[in-house]
């Protein structure tokens, strides 16, 4: 008995042990099993999954007549249909080149002797062998599947590199729910920082509501202080993956492959003429198109999945602006005045030698909020202003002005052939008719000495 017939024993064991019980009554066994019938039990590898009164009533006798072995199931012993020569090549091959996989094995073989077995056969062939292990000689290690119980449980964030548009890449901030597997939130931008990562995600709160937990990597935007306060503020558990283990969350790269397969090669074939539209144009794609088309691994629609759940939560407008506020730990000097970045507030005298929170928005940062252990201790007077905005808080380009038509050159070009054409050309004088490059009529012309007789009287 392997392991996972043993699991499977266990838990049919699990199911029918009072009930197998001998001293109860046939009237009390058969209320026992109809209950058990009409329950969702958790099953092998976390699946719900319901037995039938004619299932159970099998176990019981199973169990009865051979024991705790009798309940698990018989293992499969077919005989294999591909050649054993290619069997033998595929371990040969194995063998030779440990680090080769089962796809590479299976093509080798099919250019050497012009038909193979399929992937999936050498696969079960290297199992059944123990030749299924990384070159250092450890088996590849498992991960179970999971899925959040119901919507609002957790969603799981991430960035993906987009077109380029106007001459500068851009990029995918997207969050979804794991439960759904709808996009709850996502924006295009052109800088892979927090405040993109904050706009997406401050819209995902404020139409989708407050999720219980949000799971990021560790990419630089996803572990700024800034969003973990906006985290703690809305009471939302903030989990980042560990370092090379991006498999928890092949949800969300499973989505993202769809947008590239199915709205970014439309892109290409259409470019949007800014980020504006383009996040128009996702946001057209998500609501018509993949939030409607039915998911093949839930079997609903993600939008239709998403809100069969309970109302979720929507955060207030108050609550939504003071978590997506920023804050710095400063200390007042001695004249009462704290500095951000290139600004100098005027604080509280009390406050002097003291740590305190000034809180901003990162786009306006001539006016911060001062705060004391918790408490606001007022606004900070500005007393010298050089930045108007947080150096991380770079707008998107602006779009290149409308052209006046006015060609300036051109312009003084027109005006200065015009004041040529009305001078005389001295260069043209100085030819003479011979030499001359265009032909000039000589009796139209009188030398000095035909002047001098004229004069004489």
């Amino acid at each position: 008995m392997n392991e996972a017939q043993r699991n499977v024993a266990l838990f049919r064991y699990s199911l029918i042990r009072e009930a197998a019980d001998e001293s109860l009554t046939i009237r009390q066994r058969g209320a026992l099993v109809r209950e058990l019938a009409a329950r969702t039990h958790t099953g092998p590898g976390a699946r719900s999954v319901r037995v039938t009164r004619g299932t159970l009533d099998r176990w019981i006798r199973a169990y009865r007549a051979g024991g705790f072995e009798a309940l698990a199931p018989q293992a499969r012993t077919g005989e294999p249909v591909t050649e054993q020569r290619l069997l033998d090549l595929a371990e040969a091959l194995k063998r030779e080149v440990p680090r080769r996989t089962a796809a590479q094995v299976t093509q080798i073989i099919r250019t050497a002797e012009g038909t193979g077995p399929s992937e999936r056969t050498v696969q079960r062939h290297f199992a059944r062998l123990g030749l299924n292990t990384r070159p250092d000689g450890s088996p590849p290690q498992a991960f179970g599947r999971f899925e959040a119980a119901a919507a609002g449980d957790l969603w799981t964030g991430d960035a993906l590199h987009g077109p380029v548009i106007g001459g500068r890449k851009t990029y995918l901030f997207a969050f979804i729910d794991d439960h759904s597997r709808a996009l709850v939130g996502y924006r295009f931008g052109l800088s892979e920082d927090t405040v993109r990562l904050e706009a997406a995600f401050r819209a995902a709160l404020a139409s989708r509501g407050i999720p219980r937990a949000c799971y990021l990597d560790n990419g630089s935007a996803m572990v700024s202080k800034q969003l973990l306060r906006a985290c703690a503020s809305l009471g939302i558990r903030l989990v980042h993956s560990r370092p090379g283990r991006p498999q928890g969350r092949g949800k969300i790269e499973r989505v993202f492959e769809t947008v590239r397969i199915q709205f970014l090669v439309e892109i290409e074939a259409r470019p949007p003429a800014d980020v504006a539209e383009l996040n128009r144009l996702f946001s057209a794609w998500v609501e018509t198109v993949y939030h409607r088309r039915v998911h093949t691994e839930t079997g609903e629609a993600p939008i239709d999945r998403l809100l069969a759940g309970a109302p979720p939560v929507l955060p207030t407008p108050a609550s939504l602006h003071e978590a997506f506020l920023w804050s710095e730990v400063r200390t007042v000097t001695k004249t009462a005045t704290v500095s951000l970045h290139a600004n100098t507030f005027e604080v509280d005298a009390a406050l002097v030698g003291s740590r305190v929170d000034v809180v901003f928005n990162p786009f306006d940062l001539t006016s911060v909020e001062i705060r004391f252990q918790g408490r606001p201790m007022g606004q900070g007077v500005p007393v010298t202003i050089g930045r108007h905005s947080h150096p991380q808080a770079r707008p998107e380009a602006t779009p290149a002005p409308a052209p006046t038509g006015i060609d300036y050159l051109g312009l003084l070009a027109e005006r200065r052939e015009a004041e040529l054409a009305g001078s005389i050309n001295y260069a043209q004088l100085a030819f003479d008719g011979s030499e001359h490059p265009y032909p000039i009529d000589t009796n139209d012309c009188t030398t000095q000495d035909d002047d001098e007789q004229e004069i004489q009287p």
